[in-house]
């Protein structure tokens, strides 16, 4: 049976943005009560007052429990270096027989260029290249017989070493996604392996990006 605490709590959840400003004591409880009281009264079929709905959002806790809390900052505090690398270019083409066989020509191409940043990540029907804009012309007369589905240049890739185990921790990328969303830092992209976790954003954003990133650690 559904109380005004578990409405709440469906709608925080469903509202990450809302359960920030909440958590950082910047929303205003009573006014928010009033605002939810039409979607918690037709959610529970029976009109309920403010007064009630705000002694709801006052006991709620976020479902990230303090232990996993104390985690997640400990991750954040042994963070390793952040890199940031600037002149990128993505390109996806679309997943074909020939795409692995001139995915190697392209490692070939760069395997001694030691400067050149290079992921390639191969979905079920598409698959992404981000590499250093000065390989353009190559990955271009490469892939001339694939079929391109997109490309983006001006990107810049920042990259953050994580200390082991953190992918047992909960929440770890929501924390990150959540405060770039806050800090309206719009990803391009994404990649990851065990302990290195890479955002790819646009050139304009990547000062601001870098200082959310920075924040964590604190």
């Amino acid at each position: 049976m559904k109380t005004i605490a578990t409405c709440v709590q469906e709608i925080l959840v469903a509202r990450p943005f809302l359960e920030e400003a909440l958590s950082r004591e910047i929303i205003n409880f009573s006014a928010l009560a009033k605002d939810l009281n039409s979607n918690i009264s037709e959610m529970l079929r029976k009109p309920v007052k403010d007064g009630a709905i705000m002694m709801a959002l006052r006991r709620y806790t976020p479902p990230i429990g303090g232990k996993n809390r104390i985690q997640l900052n400990q991750v954040f505090k042994n963070m390793g270096d952040i890199t940031v690398r600037s002149n990128l270019t993505d390109f996806t083409f679309q997943n074909s027989k020939t795409l692995i066989h001139n995915h190697s020509k392209i490692l070939a191409e760069i395997d001694t260029d030691r400067q050149v940043f290079y992921a390639f990540t191969r979905g079920i029907f598409e698959s992404n290249i981000i590499v250093s804009s000065s390989k353009k012309s190559a990955i271009q007369n490469i892939f001339k017989n694939e079929i391109q589905i997109a490309a983006q240049d001006h990107l810049s890739a920042i990259s953050i070493n994580l200390p082991k185990g953190n992918s047992k921790i909960v929440g770890l990328y929501y924390q990150i996604f959540k405060r770039l969303a806050w800090e309206n830092v719009t990803l391009y992209e994404v990649v990851s392996t065990t302990n290195e976790f890479t955002i790819l954003v646009e050139d304009h954003l990547v000062d601001k990006a870098f200082s959310v990133i920075k924040a964590l650690k604190s």
